[in-house]
């Protein structure tokens, strides 16, 4: 990751790591621990990114942003928080900064009755239930990304945290800088209109 004061690459031991003690080590200096959680979470942070900026080349390129902004911040690393909650702020934050420099268009879409029952839901069952229809669930993962893609970058953040990344409220919410209500009313927000998109696309 270029220099960095007192850097070193010490030996690491080989098999499973600790993420707290290879945090330390990086936040130590070494260059090998911090390359370590790289490869640990390259692909989840190029996902959410890719998924944010819609645009493989924009998404390589804030993906090697967001690490190299990771390793320059690591002093500044708390370690009562969890790293990959940090790090998915700093890749959160990169993400759209990026959508707000190239002015990316988003479609908000009108929301639902809150009442009505989660397509969202009714999709995960169809999918579990009918594995076979392989058809029919590349229909649907087809719609569905094409709808959170049309979100606005705040609530498809949300979304791609919660659903894709696993993340809990609280997570999401140090993730994102958002106030805890915020991260739920955004995904309610979210779902409602991923719902009406879907229903509108006749896919539902």
């Amino acid at each position: 990751m270029g220099s960095h004061p007192s850097c070193h690459t010490e030996p690491m031991p080989h098999g499973p790591q600790d993420e707290a003690a290879l945090v330390a080590e990086a936040i130590g200096g070494s260059e090998l621990a911090f390359r370590t959680l790289v490869e640990r979470y390259q692909r989840p942070v190029f996902s959410l990114v890719l998924r944010m900026v819609r645009d493989r080349g924009i998404a390589e390129d804030v993906t090697q942003e967001v690490f190299v902004k990771a390793w320059l911040a690591l002093a500044r690393y708390d370690p009562r928080r969890r790293f990959a909650s940090w790090l998915f702020k700093i890749a959160s934050n990169a993400a759209i900064d990026q959508l707000r420099r190239k002015k990316l268009p988003t479609t908000p879409i009108e929301t639902s009755d809150p009442d009505q029952s989660s397509i969202l839901d009714r999709i995960e069952d169809e999918r579990s239930e009918s594995p076979d229809t392989l058809v029919k669930r590349r229909e649907l993962s087809s719609a569905l990304e094409a709808a959170v893609a049309a979100l606005r970058p705040e609530y498809r953040l949300v979304v791609l945290l919660r659903f894709r990344e696993e993340l809990p409220y609280r997570d999401i919410a140090e993730a994102t800088g958002m106030p805890l209500g915020t991260v739920k009313t955004n995904l309610r927000r979210a779902r409602r209109e991923i719902e009406e998109r879907l229903r509108k696309d006749g896919v539902v």
